[in-house]
């Protein structure tokens, strides 16, 4: 970081280093600086992303059909685990679908272990009664392979060639099958058709703002780059219509990870299918209001791609179909979650190295402070790429930009830093174990007070770890005022602010002795990962 430079640069005379001087200096500096560095390039590449995304429309999907495509069959999925506070949304949402009711079929795999079971009971019977599709209620005794066992087993049970799937907290629009079929329909090598998701509770609350900064980067800059690019780009598990060949000729539906729709992705990418991002298309959905349930949805998006570069990245780089360019951008997106373990990593170094740099003093001949102008000039670098990416993601969904949309992004990357530790705990046993269990986020609903609502598990231990690393940084802003390191202050400020608000509302929420009836679903052991 850059040094106050009000006093005359021969105050502090330049110290020699030499490695027998500070040898343990070295290494710290050193990993420090690599870290930093391949943070620097990944930011790099979000620009990257940024530039394809705002570059042109040429390859938008197209939505108009042929007049002389048949209307074909199509089955819904709705996969259910214990959602009795949004159930009943989702299933009418999906009867109010329109598509010609003797050719969709509605399927609501459902794995709970609660009251939605007797719920979707009592909705498919009251809607059988009504015009509409056929609507089928498809149990499970056991939870054999989770949602992608669910989705499997469903889909034996029908013949349908379209398969659109929608997760509990979704609420589609009645004219998603009309928009999504048609572009199936009109181009023969397409595989699936992505909606971007829209949110119910972006203002709920400054953790709900985060999310849909967070969202609305992956959908708008993301995809949207990826399509431009020519690149790949994944299922988001729900809001989306697939070409039940193309899932067939992947494979089928596995669980050997926790995110089955972004290995389907991209072993059906593999095999020559074509996916289509629709970004006008928007779905809504409900965020987590829970600093616990976004934490345990965090943990299964990160552990799940790296699980599934594990299985794929061999395959992805020797693909010799898909030129050198394609063959990077999908290494590069299934490995970006590693990036964890450098944020953590910086977490550990970055108030050490502060007041390490201080002490030894480097400079080159002229009393430029060599090290703080290099560590200044990457952390700007990374920084302002992502603002520059999450400000393009805003700019693309609103007229005009606010101070309070800055002050979302700015929060949204302190919420990225604060999870830094848990995340990365996650990149480390994606790589290390074979198994992980699959945990539901849970879903508030349209009810305002619920008298029983599921919860993630709290992360107690990891919460606490974190507001010592709140109160780590904070003694090094402390020393850095003192020290007049002025520029290293705003990047202190990020990790502390995250780590305050991600650890102390998951503390605060675990401790919590509110109205609400927490209780916890039973625990059901990884059986049948096949």
């Amino acid at each position: 970081m850059l040094r106050n430079e009000a006093k005359p640069l021969t105050a502090k005379p330049a110290v020699r280093f030499t490695p027998r001087r500070a040898p343990m200096a070295i290494f710290v500096l050193s990993s420090y600086f690599v870290a930093l560095g391949l943070l620097a390039l990944l930011g790099l590449h979000r620009l990257r992303l940024v530039a394809a995304a705002t570059r042109g429309r040429g390859r938008l999907a197209n939505e108009a059909a042929s007049p002389a495509s048949p209307t074909p069959r199509v089955l819904v999925q709705l996969p259910l685990f214990n959602e009795a506070l949004v159930a009943e949304r989702l299933v009418r949402a999906a009867h109010a679908l329109r598509w010609p009711p003797e050719l969709l079929e509605i399927q609501i795999l459902d794995d709970s272990t609660d009251e939605t079971s007797a719920i979707l009971h009592r909705l498919v019977e009251e809607l059988s009664t009504q015009p509409g599709p056929k609507v089928t209620l498809l149990g499970r005794s056991d939870r054999s392979g989770f949602k992608a066992g669910a989705l499997a087993r469903g889909l034996r049970e029908s013949g349908a060639p379209f398969v659109a799937i929608f997760d509990a907290d979704f609420v589609p629009c009645p004219d998603f099958l009309e928009r999504t079929l048609s572009i199936l329909l009109g181009d023969a090598e397409l595989g699936l058709v992505q909606a971007r998701w829209g949110h119910l509770n972006r203002d709920q609350s400054w953790l709900t703002r985060a999310q849909a900064t967070f969202l609305d980067a992956h959908f708008g800059i993301e995809h949207q780059g990826r399509v431009n690019l020519g690149a790949c780009f994944n299922f988001n598990g729900t809001a989306g219509v697939f070409r039940r060949s193309a899932i067939e000729r992947a494979g089928g539906w596995s669980s050997r990870t926790v995110t089955e729709d972004l290995d389907l992705s991209y072993r059906a990418q593999l095999t020559g299918v074509r996916f289509a991002y629709v970004d006008s298309l928007v779905v809504p959905a409900e965020l987590p209001e829970s600093w616990n349930a976004f934490r345990a949805q965090q943990a299964r998006w990160v552990r799940g791609s790296v699980e599934t570069a594990r299985h794929l990245l061999k395959p992805i780089l020797t693909h010799s179909p898909w030129s050198v360019a394609v063959r990077a951008e999908a290494a590069v997106h299934l490995l970006s979650n590693v990036a964890y373990l450098l944020m953590a990593l910086l977490a550990v170094l970055l108030p050490i190295c502060v007041l390490l740099r201080d002490k030894l003093s480097f400079r080159v001949p002229g009393g430029v402070p060599l090290l703080s102008a290099l560590d200044l000039s990457m952390l700007t670098a990374g920084t302002l790429a992502m603002l520059v990416f999450y400000s393009a993601s805003a700019a693309r969904r609103k007229i005009g930009f606010r101070l309070r949309d800055v002050l979302e992004i700015l929060f949204a990357l302190s919420v990225g830093a604060g999870l830094s530790l848990s995340n990365a705990r996650e990149v480390l046993l994606a790589l290390t174990s074979e198994q992980a269990e699959f945990v539901r986020t849970p879903k508030r609903g349209d009810v305002p007070n619920p008298k029983r609502l599921y919860r993630a598990p709290p992360g107690t231990k990891m919460a606490v770890l974190e507001l010592v690393f709140a109160l780590y940084f904070l003694l090094a802003i402390g020393l850095a005022l003192q020290r007049e390191l002025y520029a290293a202050i705003p990047f202190l400020l990020l990790y502390t602010t995250g780590f305050i608000a991600v650890g102390g509302g998951s503390l605060r929420e675990a401790s919590a002795r509110s109205a609400l009836d927490w209780s916890s679903p039973p625990k059901v052991a990884p059986a049948d990962r096949s």
